[in-house]
């Protein structure tokens, strides 16, 4: 289950949103006990009346035709969220813990369970941290990417929230 969506079924809990700014996001992700590639870092500009960790209402939509179980529980501040979903026909089983307060800081431990195996993985963990670094650079816009740490792109790469959208466009289009 994607990131976006899992933390989008966490606003039923209050989870507060990431402050306006720069965010540096850092993911560690872990399958049958192998470190993966990685680890990835990104660097995300949110404008916090806009952000999509918890306003997605198309993947809140897919994922509530695609869960039989999403349960959500804060406690102080901590998050925690199990859901059971279909993903390319197989089924997925999911956990995660989110603790921080989400305006300078927080770290999400996440698992997933996939019966049938996808791509030869039955299990897959992460690692997520996020940490307000300062103020947006110079010309950048609420949801512009700066990605490093991906394998065949020393040089990192850049997404704006146009190129983003005709991505989402181009999956919805051809099914994905």
């Amino acid at each position: 289950i994607p990131f976006a969506a899992m933390l989008s079924f966490a606003q039923a809990a209050d989870v507060p949103m990431r402050k306006s700014g720069l965010w540096e996001i850092r993911t560690e992700t872990r399958a049958g006990g192998q470190s993966m590639p990685g680890p990835m870092t990104m660097q995300v500009c949110i404008d916090q009346s806009k952000d999509d960790i918890t306003a997605a209402p198309n993947d809140m939509q897919r994922m509530k035709q695609r869960c039989s179980k999403m349960d959500v529980k804060r406690s102080g501040n901590t998050v925690t969220m199990d859901s059971v979903c279909t993903h390319e026909g197989r089924t997925v089983t999911s956990h995660a813990t989110i603790t921080g307060n989400m305006t300078t800081d927080y770290r999400m431990e996440s698992s997933a369970r996939f019966s049938p195996p996808m791509h030869g993985m039955s299990a897959m963990e992460s690692t997520m941290t996020g940490k307000w670094i300062g103020a947006c650079k110079p010309g950048q816009k609420h949801g512009s990417v700066t990605m490093s740490g991906m394998p065949g792109m020393p040089g990192g790469f850049k997404m704006d929230p146009e190129m983003m959208k005709r991505m989402q466009q181009m999956q919805q289009q051809y099914g994905r």
